[in-house]
């Protein structure tokens, strides 16, 4: 017997009969049929049966992107670090699933959770803006186990100048490429511009994190342990914008509602690109600021200093777990797509809009990157 639902509440066989569920109960009239666990199947098997696709909109958020809860949902979904051991065929299977999805050529017999499952994996390693896949240590989905490794040999080796030089070039190498990963693509970025952004980030971050560390020997040993957070953000600072500086110069690309593009604008970009570099910051902020306070309290114990070759190992586990949650938390912060008031936008821009829209368009749209 095959079963299908025909109202809330109630299966109809495909021979006719009709069996209603009362509470967790699968009954046929008066006749109790079944238990809580087959009614749950038989609520699975139906629902998988008899999906309806016809008006499912794939690039509809599944959360309410207004919000921010609902944006710390959708990046929990699409940082999540599995995603980063999916296969290459996994990847072109879930950009074909997606891109058929928005022609409305959905295979038959396929299931809602292997569409959202398909974008999942979608968002998480092609470009928003080009449709192209990500390199994977770029990805914000390789945050976390790119992420806890650097950050905690920055904070285990903090002591001595040459670990410090290179785990922060080790850091800014890391970042340069997370940051042209995730840009804006409409403004693309030429080599030139990408060695220099690399080269001042580095030398700032470096800067910064020697400067410190000679100004700190004095200072109690827990401020030490701060200076890495220091050059970090000082470096993203100076990262984000030189890596994203085109966008600056010459204006991100903005959008009306419908995706019909209305310009470039340069206040645009600068919003964006400040979004971006406080997001950063804030992924940054609590491992690196905690876990110095956890690791101060913790060395002096006996136990600690009996196995001083696992301090390293501890520290890039908790700085994992920070991670884990912060990304998707710093990435929420802000939306991903931009909302600005016509107003804001340079007045050369918001005539060429009134002159083409009238007073039809009030806001502009544009991704901002992550």
């Amino acid at each position: 017997m095959v079963c299908s639902f025909i109202s809330t509440g109630s299966l109809e066989s495909r021979t006719g009969d009709v069996f209603w569920v009362r509470g967790d109960r699968l009954r046929e009239g008066d006749r109790e049929i079944g238990d809580p666990s087959v009614v749950s199947s038989l609520r699975l098997y139906v629902g998988n049966m008899e999906a309806d696709l016809s008006g499912f909109n794939i690039d509809a958020p599944r959360w309410d992107q207004r919000m921010f809860l609902g944006r710390v949902k959708h990046f929990f979904n699409i940082t999540d670090p599995r995603t980063v051991f999916a296969s290459e065929q996994e990847l072109d299977w879930a950009k074909a699933m997606v891109e058929k999805s928005r022609m409305g050529l959905v295979p038959p017999g396929t299931q809602v959770e292997q569409l959202l499952y398909a974008k999942k994996l979608y968002d998480s390693a092609f470009h928003p803006d080009t449709g192209e896949k990500m390199n994977v240590i770029g990805r914000m989905s390789f945050q976390v186990p790119g992420g806890m490794i650097i950050t905690g040999f920055m904070l285990q080796f903090y002591r001595t100048m040459p670990a410090v030089i290179f785990w922060q070039w080790v850091n800014q190498s890391f970042n340069a490429l997370v940051n042209y990963t995730n840009r804006n693509a409409a403004s693309p970025t030429s080599v030139r511009q990408m060695a220099l952004s690399y080269f001042t980030a580095t030398t700032t971050a470096v800067a910064t994190a020697v400067g410190m560390n000679m100004w700190t020997k004095r200072a109690p040993p827990l401020v030490a342990r701060w200076v890495p957070f220091a050059a970090v953000a000082a470096a993203n600072c100076v990262n984000i914008p030189m890596m994203r500086q085109q966008e600056l110069i010459q204006g991100i690309c903005v959008k009306d509602r419908d995706q019909n593009e209305l310009g470039h604008s340069q206040r645009a970009a600068a919003v964006g690109i400040t979004q971006v570099v406080i997001s950063r910051i804030t992924m940054a902020a609590p491992g690196m600021i905690l876990l110095p306070v956890v690791m101060e309290r913790l060395e002096p114990l006996r136990l600690m200093k009996k196995v001083r070759v696992l301090h390293a190992p501890l520290q890039v586990l908790l700085c994992g777990c920070f991670l884990l949650f912060m990304v998707p938390v710093a990435c929420g912060l802000f939306p991903q797509e931009c909302e600005l008031p016509v107003s804001y936008l340079e007045p050369e821009l918001q005539d060429t809009i009134k002159a083409k829209h009238g007073e039809q368009v009030l806001f502009a749209y544009f991704n901002k990157g992550l």
